[in-house]
């Protein structure tokens, strides 16, 4: 009661209630300066509940002031999702769905450009040369092994391939800390034992690829300068998580539209130069730079194609776009086949781009950015342009948008970075709960893949580079059909959930129980032989794969919803580069020859167990209106994951149930009309 009154001291009364929630559970426009935002909770399935805060004025009360409304944008213009786009037809729009088409066609470049390691850095098999094809081999590499994800929702993945020394006859199992659990680890060639194989000084080379010459032939990346191999593989890498990190940035600063052209301009410059190396230096350095472009073209499409969709179509485009990409890596051994030189690859993946020299002109900048950073007269300009483009008449502008935007043309544009997430309550945890959990797919998926790949000699179907390949692409595809259903009817935190569950169950049944089993196929009477372990092994590293490659994919997609409009392509940059340190970790192990693989796998199962825990403070963004600025990204409160019993209290309460404690600070002038022994919280204890 003593609560009560000095909020109604305060001006804020008891009984005060948050305003009505807007149709189809959109965000509530405006910031936290605005006047009360609207709430709203998704239809069903207990989706993240927006709550509203009430916005503090210095006066006391929450609304004290009349002038603070004009602080702000109208709330009209803010609404995107619920007030411009049903203005513009949605996705109705014949123009709206040529935009989301030219989004769509550039997937298929950059899926030939992501899988182009697999075969430009392959490792073949080699011997001396004048020695024969039948005389010993110097050198014989392992099949591939790959540590891609094989899609584009998700980061770029480069597949990777372990080089494997001796011939298969000598290849061993290292029967390390793991108990013989590890895939067969080669040993690299020293003076100790292979240094008499590499005293040639020409090699002839057996090729897998379908390429007659590859970097690795082209400059005799063998023995001693195989570690050049791996060099190359980083190069590429390190240039998408600094491309991811910067062009996010600019992106949210400049808008997408001038990230995107000039990333497409650059890439073409260093994607083309890349073919004309004259050394492995040259080669790697041109590779990161072509790595940084690539990064700014997905993260740039990946954004457009979230904000020109509304709420419920959001996840099918951006599935269809990692379809598109996946038919690429399915085309790559084809293409490969065809041009039968690295050089001619490498040009023949870059020239599609220059067909997205066209987007100068066709493709306009993101309404949805130019709206949340108060950009109104590029915006009103681009409505128009939409408008004419359907063939819209003014009278379709049923709630007034073109009048209030006329309002508010002389206001000045308000662009944020990403840094501002610092001072933020929520948004800054989920992005963080993100970042993990795409580390964590992206990095334990290479080790399901190392594991699976190192059954070779055993499983005869495993020692073509083509069944590698396709099976590693097989299982990634699996995965986008899995997700498409489970998302569907679990939604976006309860699909990562379970994927998330399957990784860590995964990843323990091979580490604890495969050592288990092989225990007992020691002793002569358990009736267990190797080879059930293997096939244990390989079960339990294709479903590894398949739920790990969702954990990634579904990360990336959850950030884009979650993250608001302002800083969107920031926190994309970050998860996606999140993604790019795991992958890094596959050539990082295969430089060090394998060293370490173990301990790698155990961090990473760790890490899986965490993000189960972390999950569960995610909210729900299904059927969600995007947030448009920081204070609606603020608005996303986590909900349980199955919706409260009719009758049933729930032990915590949510935001809209708890009181209003705005007033108190400003009441306290007024404490002299308290009873004596009253404190903030109550009765003072005797």
């Amino acid at each position: 009661m003593a609560i009560d009154r000095r909020r109604e001291a305060a001006g804020g009364g008891p009984g005060r209630q948050p305003a009505p929630a807007e149709e189809n559970g959109s965000l509530p426009p405006g910031d936290a300066a605005a006047s009360a935002p609207l709430g709203g909770r998704a239809g069903s399935g207990g989706g993240a509940e927006i709550q509203p805060l009430p916005p503090l004025h210095p006066g006391g009360g929450p609304h004290s002031s009349c002038c603070s409304v004009a602080a702000a944008p109208s709330l009209l213009l803010l609404d995107y999702d619920g007030s411009v786009l049903p203005f513009l037809g949605g996705l109705g729009g014949g123009y709206q769905k040529t935009l989301v088409l030219l989004t769509w066609i550039p997937a298929l470049f950059i899926g030939f450009s992501q899988f182009s390691d697999s075969f430009l850095l392959d490792q073949p098999n080699f011997w001396c040369r004048g020695a024969g094809k039948g005389a010993e081999l110097a050198g014989v590499t392992a099949t591939g092994r790959w540590g891609d994800v094989g899609n584009w929702t998700s980061p770029p993945t480069t597949p990777f391939s372990t080089a494997a020394w001796g011939s298969p006859g000598n290849r061993s199992n290292s029967s390390g800390a793991d108990g013989g659990d590890t895939p067969p680890l080669p040993s690299p060639p020293d003076k100790g034992d292979n240094a008499s194989n590499c005293d040639c000084h020409a090699w002839d080379y057996g090729i897998r690829t379908g390429l007659v010459q590859n970097v690795v032939s082209k400059w005799d990346l063998v023995c001693d300068n195989a570690w050049k191999v791996h060099i190359a593989k980083f190069s590429l890498l390190v240039g998408l998580i600094f491309g991811y990190l910067i062009t996010g940035c600019i992106a949210d600063w400049v808008g997408r539209r001038p990230v995107l052209l000039f990333s497409i301009i650059f890439i073409l410059i260093f994607g083309l130069t890349v073919a004309l190396s004259v050394n492995v230096t040259m080669f790697s350095t041109l590779r990161f730079f072509e790595g940084f472009c690539l990064a700014g073209i997905i993260l740039t499409l990946y954004a457009l194609r979230i904000e020109l969709c509304p709420p419920g179509k959001r996840f099918m485009i951006t599935m269809v776009a990692s379809f598109v990409a996946m038919a690429g890596q399915f085309l790559m051994p084809g293409l490969a086949a065809l041009c039968r030189d690295w050089q001619v690859l490498q040009a023949l993946i870059i020239c599609p781009f220059l067909l997205m020299l066209l987007y100068w002109s066709i493709f306009p900048e993101s309404l949805r950015w130019l709206m949340a950073t108060q950009q109104f007269e590029s915006a009103k300009r681009l409505i128009l342009h939409f408008t004419q483009k359907n063939c819209m008449s003014p009278e379709s502008d049923i709630k007034g948008v073109m009048p209030e935007l006329e309002k508010e043309l002389s206001r000045r544009p308000k662009k944020v970075c990403i840094v501002k997430v610092v001072g933020t309550r929520n948004l800054w945890k989920n992005i963080v709960v993100l970042c993990v959990n795409s580390l964590t797919g992206f990095g334990i998926h290479h080790c399901f893949a190392r594991s699976m790949m190192g059954h070779e000699v055993k499983v005869p179907l495993l020692e073509n580079f083509y069944a590698d390949y396709y099976t590693v692409a097989s299982i990634a595809l699996a995965s986008c059909l899995a997700m498409c259903v489970v998302v569907r009817f679990l939604g976006r935190r309860g699909g990562l959930l379970l994927f998330m569950i399957l990784t860590a169950l995964a990843s323990l049944l091979q580490l604890g129980l495969l050592n288990l089993i092989g225990k007992y196929s020691q002793h002569p009477d358990s009736g267990m032989s190797d080879s059930v372990k293997d096939k244990f092994s390989i079960a339990f590293s294709i479903v590894g794969m398949f739920a790990s490659h969702a954990v990634g994919s579904l990360s990336v997609f959850f950030c884009a919803e979650i993250t608001p409009t302002v800083i969107r392509c920031g926190g994309l940059g970050l998860v996606l580069a999140s993604a790019g340190f795991g992958m890094l970790t596959a050539p990082i192990i295969e430089l060090h020859n394998q060293k370490g693989y173990f301990l790698h796998h155990i961090i990473f199962a760790c890490c899986t167990l965490i993000c189960i825990i972390c999950i569960l403070l995610l909210p729900e963004s299904r059927d969600q209106n995007l947030p448009e600025n920081i204070s609606n990204g603020e608005h996303y409160t986590r909900q349980p994951l199955l919706p409260h019993k009719k009758g049933e209290q729930p032990l915590l309460l949510t935001n809209a149930e708890l009181k209003d404690y705005s007033g108190l600070h400003d009441a306290a002038a007024a404490g002299d009309g308290l009873p004596e022994g009253a404190t903030a919280n109550g009765m003072k204890a005797m």
